[in-house]
């Protein structure tokens, strides 16, 4: 048995590798919680649970978050840590069952203080990814104690934290198999399988009713181009498990070469072989086994606007940790410390990048210097003359891009440049001509230049292109002109990230 001292050790060593996070700003799309509507109402409770609303038991928790902190982060990063907390404690009681001693203690300790793990945890709109795990760790452990059916109502709990654990119920069926356990699972797993595959067939009609939504056939690179992307991409998460080192919110992933797609697939298969091969005789084979097939729903042919992102390892670092503990089981415990204070120190670092936008976004910038989107976030986090100069950078690196030209225009408004910002605002608009939000942009630029009359045209221009684009109807507003009443444009959130 895992000694409760050395259980407790881990957790702590958590809190000294992610407490920082208490302290930390909003991040990313963690703004978009705040600008919901649904989350934001008293009537949000129930709102989240729309047949259209992806996540509804994430959101929920979002919405308990604002109701009882409003706008305060540490409220939200407090929620994350404990989850990740309850994660590590889960993982231990179920790998207990599973695993010798000093394996556990390892397994625990990569699982709770790597710093792939550190984007879920900081980052509070990852929190589903937490929660997903959490729960498929309770339906592991329920599964465990053979109480099936309550292990098919937690991984439908999971299923609705987050769609990307689809591929939990093969893990049971890989084990149900390997050891040859009573037939009676196999309707349980067959439930969990449906569960699945409902829960597949409502993200895809959750995405036809919002086109707006960054995944899926609206996420601006192919099936094709993505899964060719996805060897690659895991064979980096490998070498960030293995080499923890080079981690930021927004890497430099492109589309490989048709070449250098095909032998990282090529190595992926041959491992992949090779371990199933082996399957009967090594448990450690099952559990990477188990780490892949809990990766491959996001990356895989299911395509999303990022090609890679960290936090897509959490699930399945729940079975490459107890991989890597069985390997490792015969290390001294002084060594296994050892390696769990470098882990605890190199994941506080990654606390110390996520404790604000600037310092965030800076990291995201240098490590992908020809990369638009990080210039765009860390303009939004500096000051005008700075952030002038970032979006004059990204401009030279994609003249075309509407989103640069918006941004810019409003750090030169911001600057106190108007004539400027008008311009800016007027490539965008050219850019992007049914865009309701660059036509209140350059309305924006024409009421601080003095021209009213032409400031109130694009206000009304915009909603009538958007009746839902809130700030034109605010902006009139703000020129004492009442504009007719617009529709009820509360949004079900569909986030890809």
């Amino acid at each position: 048995m895992v000694a409760l001292r050395a259980k407790y050790i881990v957790v702590a060593a958590a809190v000294a590798a992610f407490g920082a996070c208490l302290a930390s700003s909003f991040h990313f799309d963690d703004y978009a919680i705040l600008s919901d509507p649904v989350l934001t109402s008293s009537s949000g409770w129930w709102q989240v649970w729309q047949p259209l609303q992806t996540r509804p038991l994430t959101y929920f928790t979002f919405w308990l978050n604002y109701q009882l902190g409003g706008a305060n982060p540490a409220g939200y990063h407090l929620v994350n840590l404990l989850l990740h907390l309850a994660a590590v404690l889960m993982l231990v009681r179920v790998m207990r069952r599973r695993l010798p001693d000093t394996a556990v203690l390892v397994a625990a300790a990569l699982f709770a203080l790597h710093p792939i793990q550190a984007e879920p945890v900081l980052y509070v709109f990852a929190r589903a990814t937490l929660l997903a795990t959490l729960l498929c760790l309770a339906s592991f452990d329920a599964w465990l104690r053979e109480k099936r059916w309550l292990a098919a109502e937690w991984f439908a709990l999971a299923l609705m934290a987050k769609e990307e654990c689809v591929a939990f119920p093969l893990v049971l069926l890989l084990m149900h198999v390997v050891e040859r356990r009573n037939g009676r699972e196999r309707w349980p797993i067959a439930a969990m399988l449906a569960l699945s595959l409902a829960s597949g067939m409502r993200v895809f009609a959750v995405l036809r009713a919002h086109p707006d939504a960054p995944a899926g056939a609206q996420a601006g690179v192919s099936v094709l181009d993505y899964l060719s992307a996805q060897g690659p991409v895991i064979l980096r998460y490998l070498r960030l498990l293995a080499i923890p080192a080079g981690f930021t919110v927004d890497p430099d992933i492109a589309i490989p070469s048709a070449a250098i797609s095909l032998a990282a697939w090529a190595l992926l298969a041959a491992a992949l072989i090779a371990l199933a091969f082996r399957l009967r005789g090594s448990p450690y084979a099952f559990w990477i086994l188990a780490g892949f097939i809990l990766l491959a729903p996001s990356s895989s042919i299911f395509p999303a606007q990022d090609l890679a992102a960290d936090r897509r390892m959490y699930l399945p670092m729940m079975a490459f940790s107890a991989a890597v503990g069985l390997l490792a089981a015969r290390l001294d415990r002084r060594v296994v410390a050892g390696f769990a204070a470098v882990l605890a120190l190199l994941s506080f670092e990654r606390s110390m990048v996520w404790m604000s936008e600037e310092s965030l976004w800076e990291e995201a910038v240098r490590r992908a210097p020809a990369k638009i989107r990080p210039k765009i976030q860390l303009a939004r986090a500096v000051a005008p003359p700075r952030a002038i100069e970032l979006l004059n950078e990204a401009k030279r690196l994609a003249p075309d891009n509407a989103n640069v030209a918006a941004e810019l225009g409003r750090a030169l408004l911001a600057a106190g440049r108007p004539a400027e910002a008008l311009g800016e605002f007027g490539r965008a608009l050219a850019l992007e001509p049914a865009s309701a939000r660059a036509i209140n942009n350059r309305g924006v630029a024409l009421m601080a230049l003095g021209q009213n009359d032409a400031a109130r045209q694009d206000f009304e221009r915009a909603l009538s292109v958007d009746p839902c684009q809130s700030d034109a109807r605010a902006n009139l507003q703000q020129m004492g002109i009442i504009p007719p009443p617009g529709p009820d444009c509360r949004q079900v959130a569909v986030h890809a990230r």
